[in-house]
């Protein structure tokens, strides 16, 4: 919760594939947006699902296991409560983030 606005994610396996979903609500919860997906992962295992909000930024973070030896934690994030999100971050990277997708 950041002032009126609220912010919910959280993991489905509705389609037989892992899924961060996201939905916000920007007048204290009277109304909520539509829902958004995250992630569009095909063939990734998802846990640990983080979010944190301040003024006008969403974070949301979540591990992303594509094998069994890759478990990596990832990252979305808003600069507009929540409307939209930057690419898909792979967090485990030296350097320069990399961006592996929406």
């Amino acid at each position: 919760v950041s002032g009126d606005n609220i912010y919910i994610a959280w993991i489905t396996n509705k389609t037989g594939n892992d899924q961060v979903m996201f939905r916000s609500s920007n007048d204290a919860g009277a109304t909520f947006n539509d829902i958004m997906n995250l992630n569009n992962a095909t063939d990734a295992k998802l846990h640990d699902i983080q979010i944190a909000a301040g003024a006008e930024n969403v974070v949301v973070i979540w591990r992303q296991q594509i094998n069994a030896t890759s478990d990596e934690p990832v990252a979305r994030i808003s600069a507009d409560n929540g409307q939209t999100f930057e690419s898909v971050a792979n967090l485990a990277s030296n350097g320069t983030i990399n961006v592996i997708g929406t």
